[in-house]
């Protein structure tokens, strides 16, 4: 079972990431609280870190430096929105030890998903995009375009028009390859949030509720108050 653990800020979406990986078959835990992960987590143990957007650059770097001197074998992943079901699909395909070598792509120019498949197999294909961006529980919704099996050789994939140019994602499982990618980048008035962790520059988030979750099996969930 590998282990991992979400580092975000919104509550809300780092404790539906950690659900959703839990069902999945992973001992997941996340955490907001930066300077504790540390003290809190067996980070030895960890096979994968995964950083939210509002996590500031130089709490991230230091994270991972910390992290890498004693677990050289972690794997850090970027988050690409504050989607639960993208993190995890983005876990998923960190996790997975299936390469696509260039099987699975996305074509930003035509909006279309390629696979290119060496055998038939079940492709699941999921449009993600924000609907509401204020701090700190962003709302998204979800798509899912396509569930079927495909035979081997090139296919494509098209997007519905309804999946946006802003703040959109999508998801490809193909067999054991899992992928995510960015469709429409999020709005500006979102990344000049993230904050910068300089003290003479306060952050314009609003506070938010404390939250860390400690596992021992994947069933088990506690909230720190």
């Amino acid at each position: 079972m590998q282990r991992v653990l979400v580092i975000g800020r919104s509550p809300g979406v780092i404790l539906d990431t950690v659900e959703i990986l839990r069902g999945r078959g992973f001992q997941a835990d996340a955490t907001n609280q930066f300077d504790d992960v540390m003290v809190e987590y067996d980070t030895v143990g960890l096979d994968i870190v995964v950083f939210g957007g509002m996590v500031p650059a130089a709490t991230k770097q230091h994270l991972r430096d910390e992290i890498s001197k004693v677990n050289d074998r972690v794997t850090f992943v970027q988050g690409l929105g504050g989607i639960a079901g993208l993190i995890a699909a983005q876990v998923e395909g960190a996790a997975s030890a299936a390469g696509d070598d260039g099987a699975v792509a996305y074509d930003a120019a035509r909006r279309s998903v390629r696979l290119t498949l060496a055998e038939p197999a079940r492709v699941v294909v999921d449009a993600w995009w924000g609907t509401s961006f204020t701090p700190p529980e962003p709302a998204s919704t979800s798509l899912r375009v396509t569930d079927a099996g495909f035979d081997a050789g090139a296919h494509v994939i098209a997007l519905p028009a309804e999946v946006p140019d802003v703040a959109s994602f999508v998801t490809v499982s193909a067999g054991a390859v899992v992928r995510a990618f960015t469709v429409g980048a999020m709005p500006e008035a979102v990344t000049r949030l993230v904050p910068t962790g300089d003290p003479a520059r306060p952050s314009a988030l609003p506070p938010v509720r404390p939250v860390s979750t400690h596992s021992t099996t994947t069933s088990e969930r506690v909230h720190r108050p």
